[in-house]
């Protein structure tokens, strides 16, 4: 440990409605696996090498992932790629389910994606980054839009990513698709989110459903 931060690209999830009335501690368990075994099975289907990331930190009903800067793993990689899969992760599982069993345990996901400088000591990771991504995750608005929507992940982007990454439509991103909805207060500074909905899960979703 030293006091001289490292950078990280930073990807943390979390559940929506994990307090839910049918959310029992037993279910709650289960879903607890499946969101680490979905976001290991996106990575891995992504080509992202376990590696490329830090062990993953427990955010309780989520998951915090930090992704080293190496030239395989572009940050577009994770908007592109990663974020699209992990939704369809969501889909076929949630689409797998019984009826009478989605309302426990059907899940859906807020997104968010940063990229900064990051501490760590015995605790953990902390920082700034760390801040503004966990203060995009949980703000308010993101939880409407994923209110309003039916696909089972909504993404949101920090500005940072927005003008570096997405704003320059490299392959498989579409600056159209992010909006500028969610503004969050961190270190008496406003900032800006871009929420994206990952078309991946909206075509998906759209296909007819097996009768379980």
């Amino acid at each position: 440990m030293s006091g001289n931060p490292v950078h990280r690209s930073i990807l943390a999830v979390d559940l929506e409605n994990s307090t839910g009335a049918f959310r029992t501690n037993p279910i709650k368990q289960e879903l607890r696996g499946q969101i680490y075994g979905q976001l290991k099975r996106a990575m891995a289907h992504t080509g992202i090498d376990d590696r490329w990331c830090d062990p993953f930190e427990d955010r309780g009903d989520g998951v915090l992932a930090l992704f080293h800067p190496v030239d395989e793993l572009p940050k577009t990689y994770l908007l592109s790629r990663l974020v699209p899969r992990l939704a369809h992760e969501l889909t076929d599982y949630n689409r797998s389910l019984p009826a009478a069993e989605r309302p426990g345990r059907s899940m859906r996901l807020r997104a968010v994606v940063h990229a900064g400088e990051v501490h760590r000591d015995d605790n953990g990771p902390f920082g700034e980054a760390i801040d503004l991504a966990c203060r995009l995750l949980d703000a308010p608005k993101l939880k409407k839009c994923l209110r309003a929507s039916s696909a089972p992940l909504v993404l949101v982007v920090s500005e940072d990513i927005y003008w570096g990454i997405v704003k320059h439509g490299y392959d498989g991103i579409c600056p159209a698709a992010y909006r500028p909805d969610v503004r969050v207060s961190v270190a008496a500074r406003r900032r800006t989110g871009f929420v994206h909905v990952p078309e991946i899960a909206a075509e998906v979703e759209s296909r007819p459903m097996a009768i379980a």
